[in-house]
Parts: C-alpha cells; sequence; structure tokens
C-alpha cells in the first residue's frame, strides 16, 4: 500500500471548518490503496475544540506529534480577548481597532511570516527527515492555513527526492484577512515571494474552488486540481421539521458579513404579516460579533433570534436536518469570490433549501445552479430576496418546503477522495 505523509496544523480535538477536509480524507484513502499518515502539533493552541470528531480518527492510524511554541500564548498575557479573536482570524474593524489590537495585529503580520505558527517549521523538517528515510516516505501533502505548514513541504523537498502536494484550502495573499494585517512593503513582498517559491516548487496543487485555480495559475504553471469540500453522511429525506418558520444560518457571522439587506427584508416582512412575525425563527449557530447582534437588534428583530453559539459538528448537522431554510452568508468583497465554505456542501446534503448572500461572482452560484440545491443573491436584489422568501413562506404553511437537489454525491468525502487517491497514485 502506497503511503502518504500529511502535514497539518489542524487535527482533532480541533474544532471548526479548517480540521474536516483532511480528518474525512484520511478517513477514506486506505479504502483506495493509499496508508495515510498525519504529523501534527502535540501542543497545538485552538481557537475552538470538538471533541466529537476524534470519533473518526482510524485507531490504526499513525499521528507523529511534536512540540509547538505558540505566541498566541504570550500574547494572552497583554489581552486574552484580542489574542482569542486574531487567532480565530477576527479581525476588528480599522476605526473600531484599540492601540492595543493595532499592535498586535502589527507584530503578527511583521515580525510572524507568513503567519504565527512559523517556528513549527524548523523541528519539524528536522523530524520528519529522518522519519522520511527511516520508513521510504515518497509522498507528503501539506495544507494550509497556516501557509507555514507549507513551509515544512517546501524545505522537505528541497532535501528528499519525493512528490509533494500543496493543499490550499484557502488563498495565500489573496484572502481578505491578508490586508488587515499591517504589513509593510517589506513584510508584503516577503509573502508573495513565498507564495510564490511554494507554488513553482510543490508538483501539484489542490485548491478548493475553481476561482483560487484562476489567481494561482497566473502564479505558476504546475498542476492545479479543484478538489472542493463536502459531505460525510447519510443524504435523507426523513428529519422532522421545525414548526416555526425557521431560517438558520451556521457558523461565524462576523461584521464584514453583516447582511443588511436581509436583515430589512425580515424587518419588512415581520411588520406587514402578522402571520410571519408569529412563525418566524432565525437561528444563529456560532460566533456572531457584537456588530452583528446590534444591527440585528436596530431593525427589531431580537425577538425573533435563538444565538445558539458554538456546538459540535454532531449536533449541528441535526440543525441543518430539521430547518425550515438555511442561510449561507458571506461578505460583500473581491477576495471573497475565492471562497467556496466547506458548510455549503453539508447544506446541500441536508436536502433543506439554501438561501446564499454573497459578492458578484462566486463559485458558490454555479453550484447552487447546477446541483438545485437553492437561491444566490447579492448585496442589491434585495427585491429578488424578499419575493424568494415569500414564495418558501406560502410553501412552509402547507407543508410543502422542498428542494428536489440533483447530483450531490459528487460531493460526498468518499468521492472526493477517490480523485485524491488517483492524484496520489499517478
Amino acid at each position: 500500500m502506497k503511503k502518504a505523509l500529511i502535514i497539518t496544523y489542524y487535527w482533532p480535538p480541533a474544532g471548526g471548518p479548517g480540521v474536516q477536509r483532511w480528518l474525512k480524507f484520511v478517513k477514506y484513502l486506505p479504502d483506495f490503496g493509499i496508508e495515510p499518515i498525519v504529523y501534527c502539533p502535540e501542543n497545538p493552541s485552538y481557537p475552538i475544540t470538538d471533541v466529537s470528531l476524534l470519533t473518526d480518527v482510524s485507531s490504526n492510524l499513525v499521528v507523529l506529534k511534536t512540540p509547538i511554541r505558540e505566541p498566541y500564548k504570550w500574547a494572552q498575557l497583554f489581552s486574552k480577548s484580542k489574542t482569542s479573536d486574531l487567532s480565530k482570524g477576527l479581525i476588528s474593524n480599522q476605526k473600531k481597532q484599540s492601540i492595543l489590537e493595532k499592535l498586535l495585529l502589527f507584530i503578527r503580520g511583521n515580525f510572524f511570516i507568513p503567519d504565527a505558527r512559523v517556528s513549527w517549521v524548523r523541528p519539524s523538517v528536522s523530524f520528519l527527515s529522518d522519519y522520511i528515510q527511516e520508513h521510504q516516505i515518497d509522498t507528503i501533502i501539506t495544507t494550509g492555513p497556516p501557509h507555514s505548514v507549507h513551509l515544512i513541504g517546501l524545505q522537505l523537498k528541497q532535501k528528499h527526492a519525493l512528490k509533494w502536494v500543496a493543499d490550499f484550502r484557502d488563498p495565500w495573499t489573496q484572502i481578505g484577512y491578508h490586508k488587515k494585517l499591517k504589513l509593510s512593503f517589506f513584510a508584503q513582498k516577503k509573502h508573495k515571494k513565498l507564495e510564490a517559491t511554494v507554488l513553482k516548487t510543490a508538483d501539484e496543487l489542490l485548491v478548493t474552488s475553481f476561482k483560487t485555480k484562476t489567481i494561482f495559475s497566473e502564479l505558476t504553471s504546475k498542476p492545479i486540481l479543484v478538489l472542493t469540500n463536502g459531505f460525510d453522511f447519510e443524504i435523507t429525506n426523513d428529519s422532522t421539521l421545525d414548526s416555526n418558520f425557521t431560517v438558520s444560518h451556521i457558523g461565524s457571522l462576523l461584521e464584514g458579513r453583516n447582511p443588511y439587506i436581509l436583515w430589512k427584508v425580515l424587518s419588512d416582512l415581520i411588520k406587514e404579516s402578522e402571520a410571519f412575525a408569529s412563525a418566524f425563527q432565525l437561528n444563529l449557530i456560532g460566533f456572531v460579533s457584537s456588530e452583528v447582534m446590534e444591527t440585528i437588534r436596530t431593525y427589531g428583530l431580537e425577538n425573533h433570534v435563538c444565538n445558539i453559539g458554538y456546538i459540535h459538528h454532531n449536533a449541528v448537522l441535526e440543525y441543518q436536518r430539521k430547518t425550515q431554510l438555511l442561510l449561507l452568508i458571506e461578505e460583500d468583497s473581491n477576495e471573497t469570490e475565492y471562497i467556496i465554505p466547506g458548510k455549503l456542501f453539508e447544506y446541500m446534503a441536508s436536502k433543506r433549501p439554501i438561501i446564499a448572500i454573497g459578492p458578484k461572482a462566486s463559485d458558490v452560484e454555479g453550484i447552487l445552479n447546477q446541483t438545485r440545491s437553492g437561491s444566490y443573491f447579492r448585496y442589491d436584489e434585495a427585491a429578488a430576496l424578499r419575493s424568494l422568501l415569500l414564495k418558501h413562506f406560502e410553501a412552509y404553511k402547507i407543508q410543502q418546503l422542498n428542494m428536489d437537489s440533483k447530483g450531490l454525491e459528487a460531493y460526498s468525502r468518499k468521492s472526493l477522495t477517490q480523485q485524491l487517491a488517483q492524484l496520489l497514485i499517478d
């Protein structure tokens, strides 16, 4: 059986979307003739944990670990809350940033390139070099962010005759928060140089969206495979739906993703229709910023909101299956055009209608149309959004709010892993 060494920062009990992709690939790779070996930190500082994900880790899996020095732990001496937000990628609007937050951002952006886990690179290369030689590993996979993980792959590639696959769950310098890091000219130049070197040195590149492939294709001639995220549960129509007209958003809802268009439409419908007001309930599952909650109160929606917070993944799946409508919100910016949120695929497999609001151009719209899983709106399409919500509400009242999706199996984790295995074997 062919061996593949997967180098990742996120591994259970890490929670959130960053861990799901390779947890599921590792789960199914043995079915296709690949023996995965995972390398991850021994003492990471994960912003979110979810011990339920440990059930997906096989007892036969070899998991290698070495210590990591986490600068965020030291930064907590100055501000625990700001450090926690920064480690989650939560960056306040520039006008609202305190002097301390600006300082932490400047240090993070200019002294830790490409990211705060860069100190893990050197000890990892030393440890893995010995392991690769002793166990005859000929294929390694790095997955980022954090993109410092790719620097481990880069140095191992330079030292050993092996195949290197670099997986980008998100873009590097094109990601939305990159421009918020208060980078100096020299820091930005170093980021771009490291990015270009990784893209030109890796043997194969994996990306999660077609638009990311487009921008990377301008920087390298190396093969790029779009391998989206997916779902890993049985598709069923047997769930008992909520009695209320529930509209649920799952995941972080930050200031940049504050959908004023939606709050305004919902506020108007509640004022105009007693029946709508009586039945409507907005579920927010995951971290919600104070700015978003303040906007919700401004539009008079607070009495219709159930702010649930972060829950483990299995509980998330239950909410997805029983809600009447699912919300997918993305920031209206050029950078977010490259993002296909991982939750989209679990949304689709839940067989509940999806309402997505995002930038003018997005791969999300094409996937929703292709699978007939929902509708996509831009931030200037309030009238069309209102019309669809009313249509869905009328269908809900007669218990006919359903989706006739198609082609979902192409996005199952096992089908996606089969494509990955083929790339690793070739």
